[in-house]
């Protein structure tokens, strides 16, 4: 079971392997995480731990008492993850990037760009109609959608001009190449969605397990 660690996009740039070709990367700092809540069978029903971080301090009165049970300060982001021996974690214990390691394959979960209402040749890639004599002002649009009778309807779920973007994803296995804990930073090979800054859920990847030495 993986812990999903709240971190924010930093940004991408590029480094060089050993052959020197160039490796496209994404830059993430891991924010300081911190162990809000023990859950455990007797009480909850199963065993996970509570994680927060960012600090917020406008938050309610009973997320307050949250918080404070816990001795710390008001979080923004709050994360539950699936443990399998809670004994090893306490309340207050704080995560770093160091809980990850160069080679190894994580799981990144965040929310792409949002790009607003498209058309049906940005949104689905329509090729268009025909740029040529008597096609009149309809170059981008995509035909016919219904029938004229029986049903005489359009059915739900075509592709139709619509909002675009603004999704929660999730990139599977992407490998970490540089890891600088000083200052929390994870260096992972490929894209992640969403935009600088935005916040992230790095996680240990459930499908590839191996480290590369």
């Amino acid at each position: 079971m993986a812990i999903k660690l709240i971190g924010k996009k930093r940004g991408m740039t590029q480094i060089f392997d050993k052959s020197g070709n160039i490796v496209v990367c994404s830059v993430i700092e891991v924010q300081p995480n911190f162990i809000v809540q023990l859950k455990n069978k007797n009480t909850d029903g199963y065993e996970a731990i509570q994680i927060g971080s960012i600090k917020n301090n406008k938050r309610s009165k009973p997320i307050k008492g949250h918080f404070a049970k816990a001795k710390l300060d008001c979080l923004a982001k709050l994360k539950e993850s699936k443990v399998e021996k809670i004994e090893e974690y306490s309340v207050g214990q704080e995560l770093k990037a160091d809980y990850f390691e160069v080679g190894q394959y994580v799981d990144v979960i965040g929310k792409s760009k949002g790009k607003g209402f498209q058309g049906l040749m940005k949104l689905h890639g329509f090729s268009g109609m025909p740029a040529s004599h008597g096609c009149s002002r309809s170059h981008r649009l995509g035909g016919s959608t219904g029938w004229i009778a029986g049903p005489g309807r359009c059915f739900p779920g075509g592709k139709r001009a619509s909002r675009m973007g603004s999704d929660v994803m999730t990139v599977q296995n992407l490998v970490i190449v540089d890891i600088d804990a000083d200052k929390n930073l994870l260096v992972v090979k490929g894209a992640i969605p969403g935009m600088r800054n935005s916040v992230i859920y790095i996680s240990r990847a459930k499908k590839k397990q191996t480290i590369k030495k």
